[in-house]
């Protein structure tokens, strides 16, 4: 994700920039981009750390308030706990394969399930504490390969789905109860789900089908599809703006963005340009004015930057592509604070 070591200091009664945290999980970084810069500020270099290259960095999450960020390691089976000096402060270790994260907007909880790399992976859900960064319940999903991620703006429910066999749980946080919803049809290994910031909607993109599933999750923990979409080959992490209310859906063969309005079910424009080489993970500035997606550009689509990876910033007003920010080696999983996280309701 990141390079160099610069630390930031915000001057007094200055607003800290936003910040974006981008994993390069093909060499063991994370790059630290300032938002409003547009510029990588940082380059956290794991191996300086004690990790090995191949340690994995896979996503990130952070705190509203940019006090710490966390990132999985699918290498080294560890979840790490980040200052807003990019400073290890905590860890944990032995949790299988970790993939996606996600934070509970009402409680102390960081949600952890498993890398879509792993054949095998344990079928749990992680319910860890922040403060201790200790795992306090592990929720069987029963189906294999857990991945698909997300949790209400309200904190009372999370969701995740399988990678294999198109069944999706919805759990009560408080209870750790669970209900099962089973899609008919072709298999769509969903990749991670988007939710509306009122939490009645809720997106996941089909790896295999190509189609944007758009759930009703008023009755959670069950979900009913409402929608589906057809955008573009192999959808990844897609983002809903708070502003708009607009979805964003990288689709990774396609090297393309599909703008979707969620609540007209409908695909309303689909960006293309130089730097978007298969695309990845997605994330909003505050205002929702910029778009930043990360590119694994493995097959070296984005020519100028080599076996390096891209976060390419895109205007939402005009579409545009404005800037093509290179970073490290496979950038995967981005995750920011000061962006557009859930707001608790």
């Amino acid at each position: 994700m990141c390079a160099g070591l610069v630390l930031w200091h915000p001057a007094a009664g200055q607003a800290p920039s936003p910040r974006l945290y981008v994993c390069n999980q093909g060499e063991a970084t994370v790059s630290v981009i300032d938002m409003d810069a547009q510029a990588v500020t940082e380059t956290v270099d794991l191996t300086e750390r004690g990790f090995s290259e191949n340690a994995k960095p896979h996503h990130v999450v952070a705190e509203p308030d940019g006090s710490h960020w966390y990132v999985t390691l699918i290498g080294a089976n560890t979840i790490l706990k980040f200052n807003q000096e990019n400073e290890i402060v905590d860890r944990l270790d032995g949790f299988e394969v970790p993939g996606l994260l996600s934070l509970d907007p009402a409680k102390d909880v960081l949600y952890a399930g498993r890398s879509m790399s792993a054949v095998n992976p344990p079928k749990s859900l992680g319910m860890i504490d922040r403060s201790s960064m200790e795992v306090t319940t592990r929720v069987n999903t029963f189906f294999p390969r857990p991945h698909p991620l997300a949790v209400t703006p309200n904190g009372k429910h999370a969701f995740i789905a399988s990678l294999a066999t198109n069944q999706f749980m919805g759990v009560d946080t408080e209870t750790q109860d669970t209900e099962l919803t089973r899609l008919e049809g072709a298999a769509q290994t969903p990749v991670q789900f988007a939710m509306t910031p009122d939490g009645s909607r809720m997106i996941v993109g089909g790896q295999k089908t190509g189609q944007l599933l758009i759930f009703d999750t008023s009755q959670a923990p069950s979900l009913s599809v409402v929608d589906t979409l057809q955008v573009g080959q192999q959808p990844w992490h897609p983002v809903i703006s708070r502003q708009s209310g607009l979805a964003y859906v990288p689709n990774k063969m396609s090297n393309s963005i599909s703008v979707v309005d969620v609540r007209g079910a409908s695909v309303v424009a689909t960006i293309r340009g130089n730097g978007l080489a298969q695309p990845h993970g997605a994330a909003l500035s505050p205002d929702g004015r910029h778009l930043f997606v990360s590119n694994n550009n493995r097959e070296g689509t984005y020519a100028p930057s080599g076996e390096k990876g891209t976060v390419t910033v895109i205007d939402t007003q005009t579409r545009e592509i404005v800037k093509v920010i290179e970073v490290g080696a496979y950038p995967s999983g981005i995750g920011t604070w000061g962006g557009q996280q859930p707001l608790a309701m």
